[in-house]
């Protein structure tokens, strides 16, 4: 028995625990303040609204609780009990070259949990989001859009995947980890520039708005807060859910506001200008940068400490391989390794609702604070979200602050520096 096994086991048990405790302490909690609707939130939220998404997350937590036992177990199973090592024994039997045979080996060991995964996805859209009006999607859509999921794992995967194996099967006693990272890091770049103009249209109908008072509402306030972008779309969302969101993407001058057609059947113009408001307070605030730059370092580690790993035979038999090659080692590292730091999201999450506070506070400033209230409050209503979370839970887990905490910052900021 080496050492990584006992590691691996007591992080994933751990991990485990910690999510299953919160879980439960979440469900207990909404279910407590189920009977009334939060004083604050009464005038807009009638209490039938604030049952449904009381009803609405305990399904989910139910869910999510069962699939923390299931995920341990498949991982369980493909690493300690043998899954992975099978599959690559399957790969051994092919006339393969060395290097194909560690791509193909790893694209369908990730294929084969993807798979293991599905019914988790398939019971939470066709059961709980249909329960609760949410889910537009047909059977067919769902496995449509699977098809394409996977089209495109081929298609971007194949030649990445091959590059870095090669990489790291030619300069393994170098730095190979770092000249993964820099190609890593490149493939990031251009999928997030390609990502708006060619990948997204592939899955959604994306429209440019047409709605000329919003349009000059948007262009005066990207004027007003010096932003430029590259169009502003309205996307499709209620052909698979009911849930409404605004979102940027892209870099550089492929740069794209998305509404949600739901969101804008919903909210008011000032509302709307409101929600983009705060996206573009993270943006102002160098949230996406920093975000950028952080994931940048902490691959360079991850990959660095992959390094150090890949030497260590402990490493592989220790998580069930009784064979080493560099893709078994990049397998262990993306489905085993993270176990082992699941802790920093906590971490990240905190840093997440910092953010969100600053970019309340540039819409407010910007637009007003009322219209982000109000656009809030529709939003929590309408995507029936819980008004009750309980705190430890979305310490742990929230990247936005619950809606109370929010929306009690954003009062403060009311008539403020507005113009």
């Amino acid at each position: 028995m080496n050492w990584i096994t006992p590691l691996f086991l007591f992080a994933l048990s751990l991990n485990v625990l910690i999510e299953v405790w919160l879980n439960i302490k979440n469900q207990f909690h909404i279910g407590k303040h189920r009977q009334s609707v939060p004083e604050e939130f009464s005038d807009v939220v009638t209490l039938e609204a604030h049952q449904k998404a009381a009803d609405y997350s305990r399904s989910k937590l139910q869910l999510s609780r069962l699939g923390l036992f299931y995920d341990a177990a498949i991982l369980l199973f493909m690493t300690l009990g043998g899954g992975f090592q099978d599959i690559y024994n399957l790969w051994l039997t092919t006339a393969l070259d060395p290097v194909w045979r560690d791509v193909v080996f790893l694209l369908s060991a990730l294929w084969f949990v993807s798979l293991l995964h599905l019914p988790f996805s398939i019971i939470s859209t066709f059961k709980i989001e249909a329960a609760f009006g949410f889910n537009k999607t047909t059977p067919l859509k769902f496995f449509t859009d699977l098809l394409k999921q996977w089209a495109l794992m081929i298609v971007l995967g194949i030649p990445l995947i091959w590059v870095v194996v090669s990489i790291m099967t030619n300069y393994i006693d170098q730095a190979w980890w770092f000249y993964t990272w820099v190609v890593w890091m490149s493939f990031q770049f251009v999928l997030m520039w390609a990502y708006p103009k060619w990948i997204a249209p592939i899955f959604n109908k994306f429209s440019p708005l047409e709605d000329e008072a919003m349009k000059h509402r948007i262009s005066q306030l990207l004027e007003r807060t010096g932003f430029e972008s590259n169009g502003i779309f309205v996307m499709d969302g209620s052909s698979r859910s009911g849930h409404g969101n605004a979102y940027f993407t892209g870099m550089g001058k492929n740069k794209r506001i998305v509404f949600f057609d739901t969101l804008l059947e919903k909210l008011s113009p000032e509302e709307v200008e409101a929600v983009l408001a705060h996206e573009l307070g993270h943006f102002k605030h160098g949230h996406i940068r920093q975000k950028l730059i952080e994931s940048t370092v902490l691959t360079l580690a991850g990959l660095a400490l992959l390094g150090w790993l890949i030497q260590l035979p402990a490493f592989y038999s220790g998580l069930g391989m009784s064979s080493q090659t560099p893709a078994i080692a990049l397998l262990l590292f993306m489905t085993a390794v993270p176990t082992l730091f699941f802790f920093m999201g906590p971490i990240s999450a905190l840093k997440s609702r910092k953010h969100e506070f600053e970019a309340d506070a540039f819409a407010a400033k910007h637009v007003g604070a009322e219209h982000l209230i109000s656009a809030l409050l529709k939003m929590y209503r309408d995507n029936a979200s819980t008004l009750t979370p309980d705190p430890s839970f979305s310490a742990y887990h929230d990247s936005h602050p619950p809606a109370k905490i929010r929306i009690d910052h954003l009062k403060t900021l009311i008539g403020k520096n507005h113009h």
